[in-house]
Formats: structure tokens, sequence, C-alpha cells
């Protein structure tokens, strides 16, 4: 039986955007297009473009050349496989959002697609902003010191981006804890290894943090692209600046319940940036101004609103005549010298409010709300919020691991609030279409806003079904429960809905014979394999063995799957609860430098939560099977792979489990898969690029759409 040879990318991530029919489909056409011109150029790309699946039909040659032209000014450039496919991605996204703006309203606009690819200005307002913002702090940083403070003016912080360090820690500033700096690689020359290591770690933490990172990969921030860590960047800044905006951290928000009478769960399910909205009318409206502001671009660029916001906060530093004055950019240079007063950081220019900068004026107002919030004390208040709050710890954690989750699969809609945005349905609908293409009758379903009580039962009952029909165990579990919000049923589909998208992640990683299904005991298993393989000693009976609480198996684990990757000088026995948090935290860091996407916290391991150690073992697990099918496959040639016909073995001795694939030639590939959705997310856990060949040759279509 010949050895299956599948069509290698070298950058991982771009790798993890398409299955290897999707990939082989593709590679096909990019070398018929070769053969024709002797070269393939940015002049060539866009009649190639046109007949992919996602832009055929929803572009034009003209748009395509002309998003082209400004990454690539000379057209008769060469253009290598990998570019080719990274711009397809490119092109793909930019197709979706053009065709879906019309459904913006029902998603929150905060952290959503800005590190896509949809245009590739350069908003230098906004990178002095930034630059500033990191120069304030990270500029005492052990490392970064000597490197810091950049010049807004210059390219310091793009260059400074390229060896990961600088990101790594600005996510550390935004959410304290996410990333163990013991994990991070602070050479003074970092190999490219280290340095591809570093950008995994910050990736994979971005998405753990709730970034949407679609579109990105490793080799982006190596090169500096400069729209894309602009883009990331100010994701991680909103997360820091609104991460007060919530009931947990701030009680006192409660007051905005006197408004408009919603009932806390709503209160509690508003976006950041729609709190804050929700913050700032509500003091607005007892300074007297007439107006509504509905967003931090147009509402607020003539200053008005500002002006009485700050006469409503703080009046011993406003002025009267700041609301007389005509001129909207004297007035924006008032404004902003009177809450430099409060101690407010300079975000923002008089220029940037005049022409509404909705990332800029964002993180002004977020310093005004941190500076002064203009809410009472009263502890009664205070005390009803607090018991209102959901105090279930685990609950809490699970629903976070799952938000987080279903965030990075790169569906249209951003979850805020879990518990109350699945309740009409609609998002899990996105979800089980991520997870299991063309499972979703979408004729059937309703999309947001949703009036009528019985169409959010129709979409949860649709819900239901296809759980039954992907046979997870859903005994009285009916769609109502979910409209009505019952939590830890809720908590179970998704557990059932995550598990199935891991296990046929590994199942079509892996070429199985017999069509056997991989399951839990398969997992453990080769995770007591891998270990013992490497001369370690430990073994764990479950996912719920009380010995994994110290960390030492998932270090062992972990440095069986590359060696180099665990430090042992800073691990420790693991027997006080202090040293098992330690090795819990750094774990985490660890796989997610190895290019694994986790959502769990370090009390998930010390606890030993057994739904998330199952998923942290396959998801190392997945990494290690995509690390030996690359060393498979290393030795030989694509050109080769694209006229023969491949057949599927066994990639890892620790276990039986292999189907094989059989039957697939070059023409198969322009008839196998179903159509590529664009934004698929990019590693681990959240790749969604499942079919299997049986499902694929069905479905009548490849990633063309041809």
């Amino acid at each position: 039986m010949s050895t299956f040879v599948g069509v290698l990318v070298s950058d991982p991530w771009l790798q993890s955007q398409f299955t290897q029919v999707e990939l082989r489909s593709l590679k096909s056409k990019y070398i018929v297009a070769q053969r024709q011109t002797g070269k393939l150029t940015v002049k060539d790309l866009p009649p190639l473009m046109l007949k992919l699946k996602g832009l055929k039909d929803e572009t034009s040659a003209d748009e395509i050349a002309a998003t082209l032209s400004e990454s690539y000014p000379d057209d008769s450039q060469e253009i290598e496989f990998e570019v080719f496919l990274k711009e397809y991605l490119n092109l793909q996204g930019k197709s979706a959002a053009k065709k879906g703006s019309s459904g913006a309203k029902n998603s929150s606009s905060f952290l959503k697609a800005t590190t896509t690819t949809l245009l590739h200005h350069i908003n230098e307002s906004e990178k002095s902003s930034y630059v500033a913002h990191i120069n304030s702090f990270l500029g005492e940083d052990a490392f970064l010191k000597k490197y810091l403070p950049m010049d807004p003016n210059s390219n310091d912080l793009f260059n400074l981006i390229r060896d990961g360090v600088l990101l790594c820690k600005l996510i550390n500033v935004a959410v304290p804890g996410t990333i163990d700096e013991r994990a991070i690689n602070t050479k003074r020359v970092l190999n490219p290894w280290e340095r591809n290591e570093n950008h995994t770690l910050c990736l994979n933490s971005a998405k753990a943090i709730g970034c949407t990172v679609v579109n990105i990969g490793t080799q982006d921030l190596v090169e500096g692209r400069p729209h894309l860590i602009l883009g990331l960047i100010s994701q991680i800044i909103k997360i820091q600046l609104l991460a007060d905006l919530n009931l947990k951290k701030t009680p006192q928000l409660v007051e905005l319940m006197d408004d408009d009478n919603k009932d806390l769960e709503e209160l509690m399910a508003l976006a950041p940036d729609k709190m804050l909205l929700k913050w700032m009318n509500h003091h607005l409206k007892k300074a007297g101004y007439q107006k509504t502001v509905t967003n931090f671009s147009t509402d607020v660029k003539d200053g008005e609103a500002y002006a009485y916001l700050l006469k409503a906060l703080a009046p011993e530093v406003s002025s009267e005549s700041t609301i007389d004055v005509k001129d909207p950019s004297e007035r924006a240079k008032m404004v902003i010298e009177q809450a430099e007063k409060l101690d407010c950081k300079r975000y923002l220019t008089p220029k940037d409010i005049v022409e509404g900068s909705p990332n800029l004026n964002l993180a002004f107002v977020a310093q005004i709300f941190q500076h002064r919030n203009g809410f009472t004390t009263d502890n009664k208040q205070i005390k009803i919020t607090q018991a209102s709050t959901p105090d279930d710890v685990v609950i809490s954690r699970e629903e976070r691991s799952f938000r987080m989750w279903i965030n990075s699969l790169g569906i249209a809609t951003y979850v805020n609030s879990l518990f109350e945005d699945v309740k009409n349905g609609w998002v899990l609908l996105e979800v089980l279409d991520k997870v299991s293409p063309g499972c979703v009758k979408w004729k059937q379903a309703s999309k947001p806003p949703i009036k009528m009580p019985f169409r959010k039962v129709e979409n949860c009952n649709q819900v239901i079904n296809i759980g039954r029909e992907l046979n997870f165990s859903l005994v009285n579990l009916a769609g109502n429960d979910i409209v009505q919000g019952n939590k830890k049923l809720i908590l179970a589909y998704l557990w059932q809905l995550m598990r199935f998208n891991i296990l046929q992640l590994l199942k079509n990683l892996r070429c199985q014979s017999q069509g056997k299904e991989i399951t839990d005991a398969d997992i453990l298993n080769w995770a007591n394999s891998k270990v013992s393989s490497a001369g370690r000693s430990s073994q764990i009976e479950s996912f719920k063995d009380k010995s994994i609480a110290t960390g030492i198996f998932f270090l062992e684990l972990l440095s069986a799957v590359e060696s180099r990757v665990v430090n042992w000088k800073v691990v420790t026995k693991g027997e006080e609860e202090e040293d098992r948090k330690l090795n819990a935290t750094y774990i985490i860091s660890v796989a997610r430098k190895l290019g694994c996407s986790v959502f769990l916290l370090p009390e998930d391991i010390m606890e030993v939560n057994q739904k998330m150690i199952m998923t942290l073992t396959a998801s190392i697990m997945y990494y290690s099977l995509q690390k030996q099918q690359c060393s498979d496959t290393k030795s030989q040639s694509e050109e080769r792979n694209l006229h023969k016909t491949p057949s599927c073995s066994s990639l890892d001795d620790a276990s039986s489990l292999a189907e094989s694939v059989s039957n697939l030639d070059l023409e198969d590939d322009a008839t196998s898969r179903a159509p590529l959705e664009s934004g698929d997310a990019g590693s681990t856990i959240e790749v969604t690029s499942n079919s299997t060949v049986d499902d694929a040759t069905s479905n009548g279509k490849d990633a063309t759409g041809e």
C-alpha cells in the first residue's frame, strides 16, 4: 500500500485553512495556470481568482486587481503557491464581508474581524496612538525597555513585532496572566523556530482572550504586515480598555437599568462597547443632551456630546463655553484638554474627533469611564447586583471556554454573552454549519432580529434535531430549553458539539481504516503511549485522574511531542497549590506555543475538569499527528503527488486507527469537496474543514465552485 502524500505548506496556519482535497484542487489549478504562461504573476491572478469559490459571482476582476495592487504595485511580480493561497483567503474574506455587511447590525462591531485584510490603508493616527499606549504600559518591561520608547513616526512598531515578544507582553497587559512569560522566547537573537513559536503563542492566546484573528498567520507577523498588525493590536487594546465594562467588575452598572427597564440578564449580555454607549447616553440624558449616541464615529464628531458628558461627570473641569463654541475643531480641542485634567491618556487628537475615528473615539470614552464613571456608591444596589450575578464558578468557566471557542471559528456573529446570544438558535446553527458543513436547512431558519418567539423555538428545534443526527445524547433537552436559557443543558449541548468537532478533526487528519471512529479511550491511550515512548513514567487512568492536577503528566506529554519546548528548570513538583498553578499556567502557554488552540484555564487542570482535560489532550494529539504527517511527506515532491492516486496508511504506531482514502485522483479534486467557507479559523480545535472524502464526493463541488 503506497503512502499518502499531501500538499505541504510551510506555514502551519495556512496549511490548517484547507483540507488536503482543497489544497490538491487549488494546487492543480495553480499548476495549470502556471504552465500556460511559464510563471504566474500578479496580473494573471484576477481571472484565475474569479473561478474560485467565494469569489465567483461575488466580485469583479477589476476589484481583485485593485486589491492586489495595494500589496503588489508591480503586476509582473511572480506569485508563489503559498502567496496564491494567502491572497485567495484575503480576497475571500473581503468578499464575504461585503456580502454580509447587510447583516452587520445583528452582531456587535466590537472585536469583529478587525484583523482580516479588508482594508490595507494604514491610519497613522491609530498607529501613533497604539505606539503611545505600548510605550506607556510596557516601557518598564525588563526585556522590552531597551527597545522602548518607539517613535510613532517610524516603522519601529512593525519591526519590533517581528520577534513576537511585544505582542505576547501586550496580551498580558490586556488580560493579566494569559501567557506564562516563562514560555516566551526572549533571547536577543531568535532563530526562525523560536520566532515562529512566539507568534503562534501570540495568536492562540489572542483567540483565547476573545480576539478575532481570521486570515492572519505567523508569517504575516514575521513580515510585519502593517494593516494586520494594527488590526490585532486594536483588538487587544480594546479588550484592555473595556475590561471593566461588565457587572462583575463594575457592579454600579446596574444603575443603567433605570433607562429602559431591561432585566438584569439582558444588561449583563451587552457587548462591552454597547455597555459603554449605554453608560454614555445615561449621563448625557441627565445633562440635558437631546440626542442619542449610537456610535463612536458620526454621532460624536462635532464634539458636542463630549462637552455634555464632561459637564455631567466633571463640572469642575468643564465649561459652558465648550458647548457654545461653533467650530467643531475648537470644541474638540477644549474637550481633550478638559479630559486630560482627569488624567485621561491622550488617545486621539481634535482631528480624530472631527473625522469620526471610531477606534480612537471608543478609547477616549473608555478612558473617561475609567477615571470618572459618575455612578453612586449605594452599597445596597451593589449587593443586589452581586447576588444576581451567576456565582457558579464551574459554569462561569465553561461559559467562557465555549464562548471563546465559538468566536475562534470565524462565524458571522460575535458572541458576547453565551447564554443570551444562543437563545434564538441562530448562533448555534452557524456553529453547526461550520463544524458539519451542509447540516443546516437554512431555508427553514429565521435570521435575527427575531420578533416572533415561535421562530426562535423553530431555530432551536432544528439545533436539537441536528444534534440527534450527529448522535449527541440529548435526553430531556428540547429547543425551548435553549430559548429559556437553561444554562446546564446549553453547556451540555455545547460540550458535545466541541467534542464532535475535535474527534472529527482527528478522524480526518488520521487516515483511518474500516471507518472506525476515534473515541475518548483512543485519545487517552495515545497520550499514555506517547509519554511512555519518550521514556517517561507518568500514566493516567482517565481524564479525571487526580494525578493530572500536578501538571507533570501534561508537561511530559508536551515534551514527548516536542522535546525542546519544555524548560524543565522552571517546572515544579506540583505538590503545593501554588506549584500546581505555576505548572498549569505553563502547560497552557506551552501548548499554545506549539500550535494548540485551547480555551481552558489553569484551574481546569488543577481541579481536573474532565471535559477540558480531554480537549487539551486531543489538541496536543492533533498537533502531534500534524507534525508526523508533515515529517512523513517532507521528502516527497508535491508535483509527484498531483499525478498519483494516493491511499492512506497509519500515521502513528501508537494506535490502530486508520481509514483509507482511496480512489482519489486529480479529476476527483474538482468534484469532491463541499464549498470552502471563508474565514475558517486556523488551528487545532477550531479548524473545521472536516468533511470526509465520502462526504465531499457526494457534494459535487470543490473549492473552485465549478
